[in-house]
């Protein structure tokens, strides 16, 4: 919002074709004048973070005292100007118990889409702020529940065993129906090919693979939770760095990764948050430390 030439650059990128979304804090900069400039050059989408349904889990998450009233009233702006609003919300152990109203306060805000973010452990992030791999499964059915009826799209980040549970939730209820799509076909098969409970695709997008983060000195990194440097956007070109790097060429290939997420089945489609596994262990190539799933080769194993 301090850039003198933000606008401009939104308006290059959009008419190169690219869909342009703004994500900034809920500051005194974000003005009804610069939300009108962002809808005139055809912004998307805007976004703010809200990680709580009241002032007091929001702001003492954010650190921020007036950071929730602030955040609303933006978000009442954008309403006003009839641009489409997404919010985001980092799921830890200050907002768990509060989900049910977070949920009713996306429909009174008129989100087009809740943005769901699961605690990385990295910079301000705290390893007891998490959750236990049980209350990562508890949210990930409620939030497969919850995309059925919602006003508003559901999308996630570090959250990849989600889409192992939206398999797992979706296979039980073709099982009932007669099943319309074959859980065992899923796993052989392009997942592209294969609608899930986001509406979407479900290709096996990680950190590093199938995106990139693009820091303002031009390093490039698997992700914005994933600190390891790929090379630099003014050294190379984007695409070399992404296709020949040794760090984005290990995270293309979940058949390396070590422990139960380098044979579970569903690798390609889940693969475990590579950014968390990162932060907790040290290694990129881990096992995800908050799934609960034992994946069937070791289960057949521990039966032998």
């Amino acid at each position: 919002m301090m850039r003198e030439d933000l606008f401009v650059l939104a308006e290059y990128a959009v008419k190169k074709g690219m869909r342009v979304s703004m994500t900034p804090s809920a500051t005194d900069n974000v003005t009804k004048e610069k939300m009108l400039r962002a809808k005139a050059v055809g912004l998307s989408r805007w976004a703010f973070s809200l990680d709580g349904p009241t002032p007091e889990v929001h702001d003492h998450f954010r650190g921020t005292p007036g950071s929730f009233n602030l955040t609303i009233e933006k978000v009442k702006y954008l309403n006003e100007l009839k641009m489409p609003l997404q919010l985001n919300t980092v799921i830890s152990r200050y907002n768990y118990e509060y989900l049910e109203q977070m949920a009713e306060l996306m429909k009174e805000l008129k989100v087009v889409m809740w943005y769901i973010f699961l605690l990385v452990p990295t910079g301000r992030g705290q390893l007891d702020a998490c959750l236990t791999p049980a209350e990562h499964e508890k949210v990930f059915r409620w939030l497969y529940e919850l995309s059925k009826t919602a006003p508003y799209d559901i999308k996630t980040t570090a959250a990849q065993h989600y889409r192992r549970v939206v398999f797992q939730q979706k296979a039980r209820e073709h099982r009932v129906n007669k099943g319309e799509i074959r859980y065992e076909d899923t796993l052989t098969k392009d997942m592209a090919s294969v609608i899930d409970g986001l509406k979407r695709a479900p290709k096996g997008v990680n950190d590093g693979n199938g995106f990139v983060f693009i820091s303002h000195t031009g390093d490039v990194m698997p992700s914005g939770l994933l600190p390891l440097v790929g090379g630099n956007v003014r050294d190379k070109p984007l695409a070399a760095i992404y296709r020949n790097s040794p760090i984005f060429k290990d995270l293309r290939n979940p058949d390396q990764y070590k422990g139960k997420c380098g044979v579970c089945e569903f690798r390609y489609v889940c693969g475990g948050s590579r950014s968390r596994t990162y932060a907790v262990t040290g290694d990129y190539m881990g096992s995800e430390p908050f799934c609960v799933y034992l994946p069937e080769a070791m289960r057949k194993n521990s039966a032998l």
